[in-house]
């Protein structure tokens, strides 16, 4: 606990004191800022294979050295569960939640079961429809794990902290295991566009969410070779997803396939709609209502022929965002045609 409360201490400390002075000393002269604080990491497994109520007497003691050294709060974050550990949950919400701003998820997307990675390409039709399955396996997570917070905490103070989340598959043959690296598909993107609607869906709650992780790691953003990069498929639909950042979401509802999940968000005057349809292959229909006369419209799309259609060194750019132009405006009615294995984001202005 002290060692813990010095560090905190040595990097945050803007005056006076003997972790600040060595600070200096060791050629640091400014205080870094430091926003979030995450008081143990998977403490029921490899971060000490604890009992909730244990971690939970050990995260009361440890936070109250988290001290704040300026005016800036820092946001304090407890080891949440594992996947559908509902007991942990109750346990840290019910023995801690009044002493943390914010408590951690993690949630890995499987083609099959753990002890039996499956390849990121080359993959059968079945471990398409099983990896995305599996991603979508959050919503139900948030949901349960949100209905126990609810009771502890019903003003939504403690933010859900989903900070691991990802596809977890096969490392590439010939690549050190300890590392990680794998491919990134199209399939990858189905991932990350229906689990970023998931989150979109529960913002009440979940207030940051990390994917893991964003170079060479995972379900990355980036692959590097030497001095060279690709991005990923994952990468480009982040990109697609970017107008959502800081925007207001948006209500909405309508039929759509089961295979076909969206978002709709609006800021600055620009109201973006973001659809996955995870089909293999059939296209789904879309009719949207926006409310509005519609006169400005762009669209971009990510979409693939192939199951396993990834980018490499050699063809860096042959999964990418192209224009999309399969929809349609009637008045105040968008009607959009989304092609199977395929993320879209419109984009609308509202004209005043």
């Amino acid at each position: 606990v002290q060692e813990m409360q010095e560090w905190v201490e040595y990097m945050t400390m803007e005056g006076t004191s003997p972790m600040a002075d060595l600070r200096r000393e060791n050629g640091q002269e400014e205080a870094w800022k430091m926003k979030f604080f995450g008081v143990g990491n998977e403490s029921w497994g490899c971060g000490g294979n604890m009992r909730p109520e244990y971690y939970a007497d050990l995260y009361r003691r440890y936070q109250t050295y988290v001290r704040n050294y300026t005016t800036d709060s820092i946001y304090k974050i407890a080891c949440g569960p594992n996947i559908d550990d509902y007991d942990w949950m109750e346990v840290l919400m019910k023995n801690a939640h009044q002493f943390m701003d914010g408590i951690s998820l993690h949630h890995y997307s499987l083609a099959s079961v753990w002890e039996d990675k499956r390849p990121a390409i080359g993959f059968p039709e079945k471990e398409w429809y099983s990896l995305i399955d599996s991603a979508n396996l959050m919503d139900e997570l948030i949901t349960k794990h949100s209905t126990i917070m609810d009771k502890y905490d019903p003003e939504k103070r403690v933010g859900l902290i989903v900070d691991e989340w990802g596809s977890w598959l096969a490392v590439e043959p010939g690549t050190n295991p300890g590392f990680l690296y794998q491919q990134n598909t199209i399939r990858d993107a189905m991932i990350a566009s229906l689990t970023l609607n998931i989150f979109h869906k529960h913002s009440d709650r979940v207030h940051m969410a990390n994917i893991a992780q964003m170079v060479n790691v995972l379900q990355s953003m980036i692959l590097t070779d030497g001095d060279q990069m690709i991005k990923t498929p994952t990468y480009h639909v982040f990109n697609l997803y970017k107008n959502h950042m800081d925007a207001t979401k948006i209500d909405s509802w309508g039929d759509t396939k089961e295979t076909t999940s969206y978002t709709v968000s609006k800021k600055e005057g620009i109201m973006t709609l973001s659809f996955c349809n995870y089909a293999v292959d059939e296209s789904d229909e879309v009719t949207l209502d926006l409310g509005f006369p519609i006169q400005n419209v762009n669209a971009e799309i990510l979409v693939s022929e192939e199951l396993d259609a990834h980018n490499t060194f050699e063809e860096p750019e042959r999964v990418t965002v192209e224009a999309f132009k399969t929809y349609k405006v009637d008045g105040e009615t968008l009607i959009i045609t989304l092609p199977p294995k395929s993320v879209v984001s419109i984009y609308v202005k509202e004209e005043k």
